[in-house]
Parts: structure tokens; sequence; C-alpha cells
């Protein structure tokens, strides 16, 4: 398999709910003039606590500084797993557990910290640039690494990189903290759409957005282990491909013969994982929830957000594990 570290320096931030009203502008100008940016990667996920916005150099520039504007301190380089000769605009949704033992796994065991953005073209595993050494020194012997330079692959080693060579020696030592889960009753699609048809989507699109009220306000005030429902919608522009994640009563609101979902039009159940926030530097988080399921083939979407981490897993499958169907 090939591992490419693709060519964008990401930041990872969040607004605010209340102080939305000072980033509508730059966030509809990202999201439907892509044209007048030259972002080229750019994710937007409300969750009942914030909107986290991940974005490369070029979109970053349009968020201006305001206290409603949070803004994690590193740089970020996205990874993609390319199997097959198929790369990440493959037609089919795929799974983070397929890269869970190839990926995820060896990462944490070197204390490597990953920020996940599943979609439904592919995977992206998000890591810290000061730590690009340590990834490619300890994937190198399963993958063949390129770094994409301008458009093209350039294949990579752990020679290559300056800031420090080795693995850090620290395999096995992973104290894990096990971590709350919430259970929203939402069903979640996963879904994709033509980039050109953005603009028939506009007026439901920003609705959702930026308009709609959270099904449940209170959800960091009052948690408990199940909830009735959670506001959860994510939408991405990477590379010229756009991905939604929504929950079923946001995607009757859009017009059904524009969306496009796998052949088999999976519903996904949710597991939110936090009590407190996360923070970045905690290594395992990921590991933990997507080795079990990796384990069991079990397929599973996953995207990380500037508070928690939210797994998706087919319903079906969902309801078997929690009653303990699935060996």
């Amino acid at each position: 398999m090939d591992l490419h570290i693709l060519d964008h320096r990401l930041r990872v931030t969040s607004i605010s709910k209340n102080g939305l009203v000072n980033f509508t502008h730059p966030l509809i100008k990202l999201i439907f003039l892509r044209n007048r940016t030259r972002c080229k990667f750019f994710s937007l996920t409300e969750t009942p606590e914030n909107y986290t916005v991940v974005l490369d150099e070029e979109g970053f520039k349009e968020l201006q500084p305001s206290e409603h504007l949070q803004v994690e301190s590193s740089i970020w380089l996205p990874l993609n797993v390319v199997s097959n000769g198929n790369a990440s605009s493959s037609s089919q949704a795929v799974g983070v557990t397929k890269i869970a033992k190839s990926v995820i796994a060896p990462l944490a065991q070197q204390h490597v910290s990953v920020f996940m953005l599943s979609t439904y073209q592919t995977d992206f595993i998000l890591v810290k640039e000061k730590d690009l050494s340590i990834v490619i020194s300890t994937l190198e012997e399963e993958f063949n690494i390129y770094k994409e330079v301008g458009g093209e692959s350039v294949p990579l080693h752990s020679q290559d990189v300056s800031n420090g060579l080795q693995k850090n020696g620290r395999e096995g030592t992973i104290q894990l903290t096990v971590h709350p889960v919430l259970i929203p009753q939402n069903q979640f699609c996963v879904m994709s759409l033509d980039p050109d048809t953005l603009p028939s989507i506009a007026t439901t699109l920003i609705d959702v957005l930026f308009y709609s009220s959270s099904p449940k306000e209170d959800t960091q005030s009052s948690p408990s282990q199940d909830l009735d429902c959670i506001k959860f919608f994510s939408f991405s522009l990477i590379d010229g491909y756009v991905s939604l994640v929504m929950d079923t009563e946001a995607q009757r609101q859009f017009p059904a013969d524009l969306l496009f979902t796998s052949s088999s039009g999976e519903l996904w159940r949710m597991v939110r994982i936090g009590g407190q926030p996360l923070g970045f530097d905690e290594c395992g988080i990921v590991a933990q929830i997507s080795q079990p399921l990796a384990d069991s083939d079990i397929s599973a979407y996953y995207i990380s957000t500037f508070s928690f981490d939210h797994a998706l897993v087919i319903t079906q499958i969902f309801e078997e594990l929690r009653f303990g169907s699935v060996s």
C-alpha cells in the first residue's frame, strides 16, 4: 500500500456558537465561492458545543482573529492511504477500520496523536508537522510513502526528513484513558454531491448550517449515557470533492436527486467519545475505538472535532454490538 502526505498545511480551529455571526461571510465564501479563494482543503463540522473548521493556510487567511475563534497551535499534515491504485477520489465510501492496524495503532504506540477526518471518499489522518519524522520512520516498513509536491508524488524516506529521524523509543508504553461515551438516537447518512450543484442547495445548506436550532441545546450541561438527539452536521470540500455527514432529519431538507451515497444506502449510529474536551496531545483515543472494530472487520467512520471525537457504525451492526450479537 501507498501512504501519501498531501500537499496541504492545515489549521484546526473552533468558532463559538454565539460568535458564528462574525464568520458567516468567510464561511459562505469558502463553501460556495471556491474560485475566489485558493483554499483546497476545507471542513466544517457543527456539534452542540461549537463549529470545528479545518482548513489549509489559504483558507485560514479568510478567518479574522476574534475572541470567538480558537486556533490549535500546531500545523497539521493530512495523510491518505491508497491501496490497489485507488486514490481519495474513490466513488465508494470507505471506513477508518481499514487503516486501524496499519496506521493508527502503530502511531499510537509511538505516542503520535492523530486528528481523524473520515469523508464519503476517504479517510484523512492528520498528524502534527513536528511529528512527521516519527510518522515516516514508524510506517515506512509497511508503506511506500510519498509526499505530494506541486501535484507530483515524490517518494519520501526517513533520511529525507531533517527534524529527527528515529522512532521515539517508547513503544508499548501508552497509558490509555478510558473516556465516557454518549450515544445519541439519531441515525446518520454519509453522502456526497457534485460540487457544481452546490449553488442548487445553497439556501438549504446555509439554513442547516447557520440557522437550524440544535435538537438538544443543553447537551454539554446535562450529559447522559444516551441522548435523544445530537446536533451534528459535517461538510467537507477537499480537492474538489464534497462530503456530507448529517442525520436523517437534516437529509430530508435536501433534494434527494442531488445527494448520493453508497449503493446500499446505509444508515449509521454515532458514539461520541469524551466527557470533557479531549485536547490534542493524548494518544491512542482513535486506536481504542477503531482497533476492536477492525478486529471484527466492522466498517466505521471517525470524525474528530475541536472538543470531542465521533465514531459512526452501521445501524444494524451497532445494534448487534450493543446487545452482544456480534462476537
